[in-house]
């Protein structure tokens, strides 16, 4: 089965059960001050799980495009990605634990033909203190599996850090479903008022071999790669209080299922690289490079995958570009890291990456129409960004044969310190000090491992707080900001043109910071006119009235925004302005899911702090909202 073929199958056994099947939500999110990307299924629909109602209705279902940062340095184990689609299904207070579980086991075993001899589950084992063990879907799975002819017996429990699991002999012929601790319980934050509950994970056993190097004995979660995780049912079943955490009364479901990973079982393959979506690629690397995918797989995975994470991250219809910070300088570590690995398999054909990134275009076109939208700005960043590389390779020998003319004697830092500072890959670093015997440091290889090992760890404490999820919060605040973001979008767009429009936003309680698309640094005086325009809307006390239509009658109103969905699929409005007499003055629309004040009158001063470049054609705005004197 191929990748369209299964999600076209997950789209119509939703429907069957009266889901509405909505679009892929963009890679950038929106007004969301915790995460660089949407890094998984759930972020865009945050809202709605937090009681905002969906246009679509209560039952929904989709594929959404997620990207994550965090993996980039697990890519070449067979069985990670950093860019992936994740089918999803939502009760919004709806159905619960039994119709989710049975419904997702019939779309595997009757849908897809899966075979339940290989299906695992692991449920929430309790906290020890107020929460129970989920009992509930223990005994919901027992009736699946003996429905399709199977006695599941509960394992030992796993209490303490999952990664580890319960440390003893498993009989996996016998023993079924797992309770872990941390590995099945989901929450958002910690603040009063978050959401959180257990989950149940399917696991699908591929029959590969346990390696002793990650424990004694295999578990569901084990590293090893035996067993790989392809669904994971979330029930939001409570609520944080003063008191702990509360139960519910309208519970909410959250389904998330890798694609490529379930692809991947399906056709029974060793690994995710051997899919239609990523082998494609795979095969060109081969007949360029003259060399064979399983003597190099490694370096041929992280090709594959940073090419086809950085297609979809450039073909976003916010147009991101490479750069040295926030977003865009992941995407230039993708892309450079892609052009490390193909020079270490003696590729170094001009503009490979594009030739690469074309394939990975043609293959999801036809769905995610965007990508052939933006083929052109694709390769154009692709092509800027390797001829940057290329003098990035002539500035680190430079500084190589320096050190070489002085017989300087160098050690692990500064090899860290060219690949930190210059992009200099380690690799070549030591081909070069080789070539010019060049002195080392005893130490040489161990010190740069050293470093990148810290560096490494701050990086991950930085994605601690950056990748944390969800929208930074619902509070007063920062709904007051999130609904000052449309004033300035509205005034950018009166004070600079009709060409402005929204590239990213990242808002907390404390201010809110806006990118739009716009080429020149703005003016004092345009500035001070944005600053005007938008005080003065906040002066006239505008409603701001919420509709809900279809996606060509928002565009046929002017309303602004990424129309991340298709035609016919309904969308939310928000229109500021003047609704007292028949004249309806409007200061500005736009397509946003919410939340918002109801009237601006409530946001005291608007003041822009600082305008600067963001990257290439972007500009960004901090603001602040004061208190009204």
């Amino acid at each position: 089965m191929t990748s369209s073929e299964i999600r076209k199958k997950y789209f119509d056994f939703f429907e069957n059960k009266k889901h509405k099947i909505i679009s892929s939500s963009s890679l950038i999110p929106e007004n969301d001050s915790s995460l660089l990307f949407t890094n998984s299924g759930m972020f865009p629909l945050v809202p709605y799980l937090l009681g905002e109602s969906h246009p679509g209705g209560k039952l929904l279902a989709n594929s959404q495009k997620c990207f994550r940062s965090e993996d980039i340095d697990e890519v070449g184990d067979g069985r990670h990605n950093t860019f992936f689609e994740m089918l999803g299904n939502w009760s919004l207070g709806d159905y619960f634990k039994k119709e989710q579980l049975n419904w997702w086991f019939e779309f595997m075993i009757e849908d897809l033909g899966l075979d339940i001899s290989k299906i695992y589950q692991t449920v929430y084992v309790g906290d020890g203190k107020n929460i129970s063990k989920d009992t509930e879907s223990i005994e919901i799975l027992k009736n699946i599996y003996l429905k399709y002819g199977i006695e599941a017996n509960e394992g030992p429990e796993t209490i303490t850090k999952g990664d580890f699991g319960p440390q003893v002999e498993i009989d996996f012929s016998k023993d079924r479903i797992f309770a872990y601790r941390d590995k099945n319980w989901w929450q958002r934050g910690d603040a009063v008022g978050e959401l959180g509950g257990p989950d149940s994970e399917t696991f699908y056993d591929t029959g590969k071999k346990h390696d002793l190097k990650f424990g004694k004995h295999c578990h569901l979660n084990c590293d090893c790669g035996r067993f790989i995780e392809i669904g994971n049912s979330v029930f939001m079943q409570y609520q944080k209080t003063d008191n702990g955490w509360q139960e519910l009364k309208n519970k909410n479901v959250d389904f998330g299922g890798g694609l490529e990973r379930i692809v991947m079982v399906k056709n029974s393959f060793s690994n995710i690289f051997k899919i239609d979506s990523l082998n494609k690629i795979i095969e060109r690397i081969e007949e360029v490079s003259g060399l064979k995918y399983e003597n190099h797989k490694k370096s041929f995975e992280v090709i594959s995958d940073h090419v086809k994470a950085v297609s979809f991250l450039l073909g976003d219809d916010k147009k991101l570009s490479p750069s040295n910070s926030d977003q865009g300088y992941v995407i230039r570590r993708l892309i450079r890291r892609a052009l490390r690995y193909s020079r270490q398999i003696n590729i170094n054909k001009d503009y490979f990456l594009s030739e690469l990134s074309e394939i990975v275009i043609d293959f999801y076109k036809d769905f995610y129409q965007e990508l052939d939208r933006n083929r052109n700005f694709v390769f154009d960043c692709l092509k800027d960004e390797e001829s940057k590389f290329a003098k990035t390779i002539e500035r680190g020998e430079k500084i190589l044969n320096s050190l070489a003319e002085k017989s300087a004697k160098i050690d692990g830092y500064i090899a860290f310190d060219l690949f930190q500072s210059h992009g200099y890959p380690f690799e070549m670093t030591e081909e070069i000090i080789n070539e010019k015997n060049i002195v080392k440091s005893e130490n040489f290889v161990n010190e740069y491992k050293q470093e990148f090992a810290r560096h490494q760890e701050l990086s991950k404490t930085a994605s601690a707080g950056k990748f944390k999820g969800g929208l930074a919060d619902q509070s007063e605040a920062t709904t007051k900001l999130h609904t000052a973001a449309h004033l300035l979008l509205a005034a950018l767009r009166k004070v600079l043109g009709d060409h402005v429009s929204q590239r990213g936003s990242n808002i907390t309680a404390e201010r809110l910071r806006f990118d739009f698309s716009h080429s020149e640094k703005m003016t004092e005086e345009q500035k001070k006119q944005v600053e005007q325009l938008v005080n003065d809307a906040i002066a006239k006390s505008y409603d701001v009235k919420c509709q809900e239509m279809n996606l060509q009658e928002a565009k046929d109103m002017g309303a602004s925004g990424v129309f991340d969905s298709k035609y016919g699929e309904k969308v939310k409005v928000y229109t500021v302005g003047d609704f007292s007499d028949f004249s309806e003055v409007f200061f500005s629309k736009e397509i946003c899911g919410g939340p918002h004040v109801d009237n601006v009158s409530d946001l005291g001063v608007f003041k822009i702090q600082k305008e600067e470049s963001s990257s290439a054609g972007v500009r960004r705005i901090k603001a602040v909202l004061l208190e009204r004197k």
